[in-house]
């Protein structure tokens, strides 16, 4: 048994393998003010549900983007477990080589979904991640880690729009019937998913033709493959996407902590 624990900036997912599959993932909000204690209960109440002890765990690894949560998780998981969990950055992802000026600045949960991306899809990939930012991670053709681009997420710019227009309130978000919206809801989702998936598509496009140049191609072909929270429900909206993948991020941090190993 493994425990991957992804700390996003808005959600925390817990996932439990065997024999290195997700078998069930657990969604928690990320709290910047939780101590290791309350982090600890919450982790065993999980468990508890499925009657798995903690102790029991062959490894546990976290992949953080929120500092202060780090630190809290590791005591967390040292008194759960008796042992330092492994800790995922760029330093201990050593089996992919990250082509960028500054390494230590790239963000966990990007690093794992590059890393499960070249080891599932194969070079190049592509990755749109979409959490509390919206992330486009690549691999190119020789497995290096390039980097990519960060904007706001789907759900980022929902609150922020609710926020500051009156007569504008939260919506189911849901691919809407048509892009032209008739109501205000739809024209809401249309704004909002749509947008996403047209963003999505724009700079897809833009990357794989930088790609193309940097090869001296026509053309290449690539897989895209979206994850994420809202993954699905923008994956319903448009083509750009070869697969649909929930748990690539969970699998990045088991397939970094077993090559490391």
């Amino acid at each position: 048994m493994f425990l991957a624990i992804d700390v996003g900036n808005s959600q925390t997912t817990v996932g439990l393998f065997e024999s290195g599959a997700v078998q069930r993932h657990w969604r928690l909000k990320t709290d910047r003010l939780d101590t290791a204690d309350e982090l600890h209960a919450q982790l065993r109440s999980f468990l508890a549900l499925e009657d798995i002890a903690l102790e029991n765990a062959e490894g546990v690894a976290v992949a953080s983007v929120v500092p202060q949560l780090t630190a809290m998780w590791r005591r967390a998981l040292i008194d759960a477990t008796g042992s330092e969990p492994f800790v995922v950055n760029a330093a201990a992802a050593s089996a992919m080589r990250i082509d960028m000026p500054y390494p230590e600045q790239v963000g966990a949960d990007r690093i794992a979904n590059a890393v499960e991306a070249h080891a599932t899809y194969g070079a190049p990939a592509i990755v749109v991640d979409f959490g509390t930012a919206t992330n486009i991670d690549v691999v190119d053709a020789s497995g290096s880690y390039r980097g990519g681009c960060i904007a706001p997420g789907l759900m980022l710019s929902a609150a922020a729009l609710f926020e500051k227009a009156a007569k504008l309130s939260s919506i189911p978000i849901e691919v809407p019937p048509a892009p032209i919206g008739d109501t205000t809801e739809h024209a809401l989702q249309s704004g909002l998913v749509l947008g996403a998936a047209a963003q999505a598509e724009g700079l897809v496009a833009r990357i794989k033709a930088q790609l193309a140049r940097e090869q001296d191609v026509e053309k290449i072909d690539c897989p895209v493959i979206a994850t994420g929270g809202l993954g699905g429900v923008v994956g319903q909206a448009t083509d750009v996407f070869d697969a649909v993948d929930v748990d690539l991020t969970l699998r990045g941090i088991w397939r970094i902590w077993q090559q490391a190993r």
